[in-house]
């Protein structure tokens, strides 16, 4: 049995930063900020904000207090880091955080504060709907006692270029936004990036993209890889024709097979729905799962590959044919969820910027 049998999540902070600079590119003259909510999606908020940080990066975005008190003490003052499920006055103590305003009672209560105006065009989440909208639109002096650093909407269909609501709430954002003259603002996320000049703002809102998932669905990903998770063999076991494998017998060997188990598993964030549809990865070579993931290991079938041993790594997300998003594919989610699942007993190691 291997001496430590917890994967290492490696996240590589060069290709995350590679990935921000080519998003800036891509949006000149607009900046672009670092999406780092839920935990910078499960690869460490703190490690990618500072990279992010040092590469140039000024503004960033969470989603909620906690999230934002803790990237403060990892980034230190300067850089603006909004929430953007807000919060109320006061509780950011000393942090300095940037409310994202969301109705016309956070427009209320944060008079005078630095903030951003969040507009809602289509997505009928959070953010001031059209009769708020209106209602701020004819109110001058609630608006003047604002002080915005953004007036910002999110794109609901982004990831589906030619899906109508692109180009309505382009538009409803433009005119709404008319009420705030001279304020910058803030349009696209990861997949709007790549929806043309006429999605490029002040400010774009990236997350997936900067961690390697595809934005562009259907099409080759533009964006680097930027993790690996390697989780040491615990046991190599010989099994006969016939025999099975997991919880419900769900697999049967049709011939004399090697079976390698591996300390990974549901409660590490490895889908149980992944069960039968997904594989890992061996020296650029696919390894078969079969059996049921179960809530602490996985079962992998080695038989053809002799090379694997009980001192073998297994690359179970980031090598061929196992990036997030060919899980996500495999069990019918998105890349995100996939991320954003990654659990705490992984040994998360950095690679420089």
């Amino acid at each position: 049995m291997a001496t430590d049998p917890r994967g290492r999540l490696i996240v590589d902070l060069g290709a995350i930063v590679a990935n921000w600079r080519d998003l800036c590119a891509l949006h000149a003259p607009g900046k672009v900020a670092g999406v780092v909510k839920a935990d910078g999606y499960g690869l460490g908020a703190g490690p990618v904000a500072q990279a992010l940080r040092a590469a140039g990066c000024d503004s960033f975005f969470v989603a909620h207090l906690q999230e934002g008190m803790a990237l403060r003490d990892a980034l230190g003052p300067g850089p603006m880091i909004a929430v953007l499920n807000g919060f109320r006055p006061g509780d950011d103590e000393d942090a300095h955080l940037t409310p994202v305003l969301n109705t016309l009672g956070d427009v209320r209560d944060h008079r005078g504060r630095r903030a951003i105006l969040h507009l809602d065009t289509g997505m009928a989440r959070l953010g001031l709907d059209a009769r708020e909208q209106a209602a701020l639109a004819e109110d001058a002096s609630l608006r003047a006692s604002l002080d915005l650093a953004y007036v910002m909407t999110h794109l609901a269909c982004a990831d589906e270029p030619a899906h109508a609501l692109n180009d309505t709430q382009r538009a409803r954002f433009t005119q709404a936004a008319a009420m705030c003259p001279g304020v910058p603002r803030s349009l696209a996320n990861s997949s709007g990036l790549f929806l043309g000049a006429g999605f490029v703002s002040d400010l774009a809102r990236p997350g997936c993209a900067l961690y390697g998932v595809n934005p562009t669905p259907g099409a080759p990903n533009p964006m680097r890889q930027v993790l690996r998770l390697e989780i040491p063999v615990l046991q190599i076991r010989d099994i006969g024709a016939g025999e099975t494998i997991g919880y419900s017998a769900t697999w049967r060997s049709s011939r004399p097979s090697r079976i390698a188990t591996i300390a990974a598993g549901y409660a590490d964030g490895y889908l149980r729905s992944l069960s039968g549809r997904a594989s890992a990865d061996h020296g650029g070579r696919p390894v078969p799962l079969v059996g049921r993931v179960s809530m602490d290991l996985i079962t992998l079938d080695v038989t053809d590959r002799p090379e694997i041993t009980d001192a073998s790594h297994i690359t179970l997300i980031g090598g061929s044919g196992c990036t997030p998003d060919d899980l996500a594919s495999a069990c019918g989610t998105i890349g995100y969820e996939i991320l954003t699942s990654l659990g705490a007993r992984y040994v998360r190691v950095y690679t420089p910027a």
